[in-house]
C-alpha cells in the first residue's frame, strides 16, 4: 500500500504525525517500491574540494564529518561540476545535459521540453524533499516536490540542528507514504556571507522591504595563523582574514553534513541509502568561482551505497563530470535515462569496475547572476588544462560575486607597489582569448603555457577535443571559437 501525504512545510509535529502511524499502522510503512534504494543528495556550496580534510585540507579539523563519509565509500580525485556557478551547475545535474543543452545557461529556468531526473524519480514513486537552494534547483518543476523546506527555515541555510530536525521529518514522512526517497539537502555554508564576517553583519541588518536575518553562530573559529591561503592567491593580511571567516563556514557545513547523516542513520535507512555528496562549485573568491580554472570545477564527490561501493576507497584514474550525476542516479535505481542526456553513468566504476572513456571533462561559463555574458570553455585532463575566453578582447571587463569581500580589495591595492600582484589582478579582470597549463605541477594556474612551443602538441589536441565537443553538442560558441582557431593558424 502507497500513501502520498502533504507537503512537508512544517516543523517536528510533522515528524511526532510520522511516528504515530507508524506505530499504529505499520502496513503503511511498507511498499514494494521501497525495494529501491533511497537516494540521499547532500551539496553545499562554494566550497573548494582542497576545503576539506579527506583532499589535502591542512586546516586542523575542518571537516570530520565528510573526512568520516569519505572513509565508507568512494571519494574521487578528478570529479568536476560543468558550471562552476550554482543555478546552472544544479540545472546540469537535474538533466544531465550541457547548460546550452537544458536552457539553464545563468541564473535561467531549464528549458519546458527538458526532462529532469527529479521528475523522473517522483514518477517511479519516490517521496522528494529538498532542503535549501529551493530557487536553484528545477524552479519552475515544483510541484514535483512532496517536501520542501526553504532555506529561512534552517537558518539561512546555515543551522546543522535545523537540517538534522527537518531531514528527520522527510525520511519519516517517506516510510509514511510507504515510498523510498529522494532527499537533496543542500547547505548554504560556505558561500558568502561568511561567518563572523563584515558582509554578514551588514546583510543580518533589516532592509525596508525585509526583516533582520538571524545567522546562526559557529562553534568553530579560526586564527589567521591556523588558515592556508590557497596558491592562487596572494598571502596578504585582508586576504588571511577572510580565509579565517571562509573555513569557519566550511566547518559548519561540515557539521551540516553531519547533522543531516545523523538523521539517517538515526531512521534505520542507513544500509538501504545511496549517498552523494558534492560541492556545487570552487570558493567564492578569485581564481575559483565563476570560472574555468581547475579550482574552479573541482569538486569534492563522494559516494557511500552499503554494499555496493567499497569503503574507504579512492578512485585516482577515472574522471567524472556533473553532467554524470542523473544518469548514474537513474542506473544505479535501475531506472530509463532521461532522453537526450550528455552525460553517462559511472555505475560501474562504482561496483569496482573498469570504464573506458573517462580521461577528460569539459567545462563550461555562460552568463552571471548579473546578466553578463563572458563565455569560457575548457576541457581538463588528468594533467592539463585548455581554456577558451569566448569574451576576452583586451577591453572587456570580468565581473562577479567572487570579487565582493576583501580579497579583491587586497589584491587591487596591493598591486600598486607589487608588480607580480598587478599582473595576476590584470588577468583575472581582462584574461586572454587561450590559456593552457599543466594542472599537475601548477594546479593554481599560475604559469600559462599557451606559447610554449614544447606544449605546441598537446595544445593542439585539446583544441581538437574542444571543438569536438563544440558540434557534437550544437554550442552557440562554435563559430567564434572556429574563428580563433583560424587567427591562430
Amino acid at each position: 500500500m502507497s500513501l502520498r501525504i502533504a507537503t512537508v512545510r512544517t516543523d517536528t509535529p510533522l515528524l511526532m504525525l510520522a511516528c504515530l502511524c507508524l506505530l499504529f499502522i505499520p502496513q503503511l510503512a511498507v511498499s514494494a517500491e521501497t525495494d529501491r534504494p533511497n537516494v540521499l543528495l547532500i551539496t553545499v556550496d562554494d566550497m573548494n574540494c582542497d576545503s576539506v580534510g579527506v583532499f589535502g585540507c591542512e586546516v586542523p579539523g575542518i571537516t570530520p564529518n565528510i573526512d568520516r563519509l569519505a572513509r565508507s565509500g568512494m571519494r574521487f580525485e578528478h570529479a568536476h561540476v560543468t558550471i562552476a556557478i550554482c543555478q546552472p551547475t544544479r540545472a546540469v545535474w537535474m538533466t544531465g545535459r550541457y547548460p546550452h543543452r537544458n536552457g539553464a545557461l545563468g541564473f535561467d529556468p531549464i528549458n519546458k521540453d527538458v526532462p529532469t531526473l527529479l521528475e523522473a524519480l517522483h514518477d517511479a514513486g519516490y517521496y522528494t524533499g529538498i532542503m535549501a537552494k529551493v530557487p536553484h534547483v528545477v524552479p519552475t518543476r515544483g510541484d514535483a516536490w512532496d517536501a520542501v523546506v526553504k532555506s529561512n527555515e534552517l537558518g539561512i541555510g546555515r543551522d546543522p540542528e535545523k537540517y538534522y530536525r527537518r531531514s528527520a521529518d522527510i525520511i519519516a514522512a517517506a516510510k509514511v507514504a510507504g515510498q523510498p526517497f529522494f532527499l537533496m539537502a543542500n547547505s548554504q555554508d560556505p558561500h558568502r556571507p561568511f561567518a563572523g564576517s563584515a558582509q554578514e553583519r551588514q546583510q543580518a541588518r533589516p532592509r525596508k522591504n525585509r526583516p533582520a536575518r538571524d545567522y546562526p553562530g559557529v562553534r568553530r573559529t579560526y586564527s589567521r595563523d591556523e588558515v592556508t591561503v590557497p596558491g592562487f592567491l596572494p598571502d596578504l593580511p585582508d586576504v588571511r582574514q577572510e580565509m579565517t571567516e571562509y573555513f569557519a563556514s566550511v566547518h559548519r557545513a561540515d557539521e551540516i553534513v553531519g547533522a543531516v547523516l545523523r538523521a539517517l542513520e538515526e531512521s534505520g535507512e542507513a544500509e538501504g541509502t545511496l549517498v552523494m555528496f558534492l560541492s556545487d562549485h570552487g570558493m567564492p573568491l578569485p581564481f575559483a568561482k565563476t570560472n574555468c580554472w581547475f579550482h574552479s570545477t573541482r569538486t569534492p564527490w563522494i559516494v557511500r551505497w552499503p554494499g555496493v561501493v567499497a569503503s574507504d576507497s579512492h578512485d585516482t584514474e577515472h574522471m567524472i563530470s556533473g553532467i554524470d550525476l542523473a544518469p548514474t542516479i537513474l542506473d544505479a535505481l535501475g531506472l530509463p535515462p532521461l532522453e537526450g542526456m550528455d552525460g553517462r553513468s559511472f555505475l560501474p566504476v562504482l561496483e569496482g569496475e573498469q570504464q573506458s572513456g573517462r580521461d577528460f571533462v569539459i567545462t563550461h561559463i555562460n552568463r552571471t547572476s548579473g546578466k553578463n555574458e563572458y563565455p569560457m570553455r575548457s576541457v581538463i585532463t588528468r594533467q592539463y588544462g585548455y581554456i577558451y575566453n569566448g569574451w576576452s578582447d583586451g577591453q572587456t571587463r570580468f565581473r562577479n560575486e567572487s570579487q565582493n569581500g576583501l580579497t579583491m580589495k587586497a589584491m587591487i591595492r596591493a598591486a600598486e607597489n607589487d608588480p607580480a600582484i598587478a599582473a595576476r589582478v590584470q588577468h583575472f579582470l581582462y584574461r586572454t582569448p587561450e590559456e593552457f597549463y599543466d594542472y599537475q605541477t601548477d594546479p593554481d594556474a599560475l604559469v600559462n603555457l599557451i606559447d610554449d612551443p614544447a606544449h605546441a602538441a598537446r595544445l593542439d589536441e585539446h583544441r581538437q577535443k574542444l571543438l569536438e565537443h563544440m558540434e557534437a553538442t550544437d554550442d552557440p560558441q562554435l563559430e567564434a571559437f572556429r574563428e580563433q582557431l583560424a587567427s591562430e593558424r
